[in-house]
């Protein structure tokens, strides 16, 4: 059985705590405020760890997606509903040393990414806006809070909507690929050409490679 990378999304509220399992995960706020291994975060930051860790919701409470890799279920807390948005086993991860890359990649209106690959598989969800994806021969619209997986081979056509479009990623990916792009045109010819889409990086750190 492949390691499994799952999305969910906690809501905490005021003051409340989720105690979390040593594993590889990013946690992104969308709402509110919180403390995670000691540092604050604020809506739109993300923090990443491999330790075991306490997520505290500030007095306003807090809503997180948090991205595990290959963790076992956080238990259950007072004050905090968890959510399961997607599980993915990574049937396509890399051989050898890994890498956790987490980031946001931001499309203007009616942008898109011409057919592409990356180099290891990942979890997406839409923050704001709309976008279509195409790739296994199937097209899905998302709208926000709406989650994909991408296998890294297989390629992919994005469409994002006419409005500003942004999703949350998490990708495995080969450790050489630390500091640098994982994207592969299906036509050479596209690497050439101008691309509308605006990244900010979260994470990009080397972790264990799970056992078994």
């Amino acid at each position: 059985m492949p390691p499994v990378l799952a999305l969910y999304e906690d809501v905490l509220a005021d003051g409340a705590a989720l105690a979390l399992p040593a594993a590889a995960r990013m946690i992104f706020l969308v709402h509110g405020a919180a403390t995670i291994a000691g540092r604050a975060l604020r809506d739109g930051e993300a923090w990443h760890g491999e330790d075991a860790a306490a997520l505290l919701a500030s007095s306003t409470g807090a809503t997180c997606w948090r991205f595990d890799f290959a963790s076992p279920p956080a238990p259950a807390a007072a004050g905090v509903t968890s959510r399961q948005k997607l599980s993915a086993p990574l049937a396509t991860l890399p051989a050898g040393e890994l890498l956790l890359r987490g980031d946001s990649v931001a499309f203007p209106p009616g942008g898109c990414a011409l057919p592409h690959r990356h180099q290891g598989p990942g979890i997406r969800c839409l923050i704001e806006g709309g976008i279509r994806i195409d790739t296994a021969g199937r097209s899905t619209s998302y709208g926000p809070g709406g989650a994909w997986h991408e296998s890294g081979p297989e390629p992919v056509f994005a469409q994002a909507a006419e409005q500003p479009s942004r999703f949350i990623r998490v990708m495995i990916l080969p450790r050489a690929l630390l500091g640098k792009s994982s994207l592969q045109f299906v036509d050479a010819a596209d690497a050439a050409k101008p691309r509308v889409q605006q990244y900010q990086i979260f994470a990009d750190v080397p972790i264990a490679r799970p056992k078994g």
